[in-house]
């Protein structure tokens, strides 16, 4: 079992980053609006109907700002068996490869999310439960799926150049 503490990990005193403050932001508001119709419902037997628009919109929101963090401090998911078997370049190698295709995959989001989004916007999509702008909602998708790439770019070139003998660093960060 390998007890060190893995790369990019804050230290107890070190600051939050702006995914952890806004995650926690949003997490509140979703218990806030979450408890708020639990009490509707309790004392009126009747519940808020904009409450699932908010929550629904709020999880993806929570969603992206947790595997922004995740990226942060290299803490994704990811299984690296057989990559921790290859030589020092090769893993150098897939590594990169990791990073090309997961910022891909984000810029793909922000893409097609942002089409959705102008769409929403320029048929005047409204909202089922407040009548609200739909786009209101799903703005928030492009917008921060762009902010992941940002931090993926970032992390990525923060990042120190491998020493010879352990290309990753990752051993003791996979998935158990």
């Amino acid at each position: 079992m390998n007890t060190e503490s893995p790369p990019h990990e804050p230290e107890a005193s070190a600051p939050y980053t702006i995914e952890q403050t806004l995650s926690g932001i949003v997490m509140g508001l979703i218990v806030l609006i979450t408890f708020g119709n639990v009490l509707a419902r309790y004392f009126t037997s009747q519940s808020f109907a904009a409450t699932e628009e908010f929550s629904i919109a709020l999880l993806i929101v929570l969603s992206f700002l947790g595997s922004s963090a995740a990226f942060a401090f290299d803490r994704h998911i990811r299984v690296d068996f057989f990559v921790r078997k290859l030589p020092p370049g090769a893993r150098a190698v897939a590594e990169w490869l990791s990073f090309a295709v997961t910022a891909s995959l984000f810029a793909f989001i922000a893409f097609y999310a942002g089409k959705l989004t102008w769409d929403q916007y320029r048929f005047e999509e409204t909202s089922p439960a407040l009548g609200v702008p739909q786009w209101w909602y799903t703005v928030w998708m492009p917008v921060l799926a762009v902010a992941l790439v940002l931090r993926l770019v970032v992390t990525r070139m923060r990042r120190p150049s491998p020493p010879s003998g352990n290309a990753s660093g990752s051993e003791g960060r996979a998935v158990q």
